[in-house]
């Protein structure tokens, strides 16, 4: 059975998030999990996501976030911002949160860790024509 879709093209984000993703060498968009997914072609970045609290049930719905793959090196100081969360099932692989209506998205910001995660996955082809530009 497939995931229901659990955005619209419409969610506060979604178009800035898309405009940034889409500009980087090879970046194509897919729905997986019923959520946008970029990839090049490995997967960079997510739109929405939950976290699962220790002990809860239930996942705490992040539906208008990003998730991202961060360095090692960025993590502490990162997990340390309130709008940053340990996202459900992607979170163990290096992969954290941010809540884009947590506060006044700051889209340089945004930017830059969609850039350190695609650095992460990409090819060293793909990279290179990212330093090109």
């Amino acid at each position: 059975m497939p995931h229901p879709m659990m955005f619209g093209d419409d969610d506060p984000g979604l178009a800035e998030l898309r405009e940034i993703a889409l500009g980087f060498p090879g970046a194509s968009e897919k729905i997986s999990w019923g959520r946008p997914v970029f990839c090049a072609p490995k997967m960079f970045a997510v739109y929405g996501g939950s976290r699962k609290d220790e002990g809860a049930r239930e996942h705490h719905q992040f539906p208008h976030a990003v998730l991202v793959k961060v360095d090692d090196s960025d993590r502490r100081a990162l997990e340390q911002d309130s709008r940053f969360f340990f996202p459900a099932y992607l979170g163990p692989f290096g992969w954290l949160g941010l809540d884009l209506t947590a506060a006044t998205v700051d889209w340089t910001e945004v930017t830059e860790l969609l850039d350190a995660s695609y650095r992460m996955v990409a090819s060293k082809k793909l990279i290179r024509q990212l330093e090109q530009r």
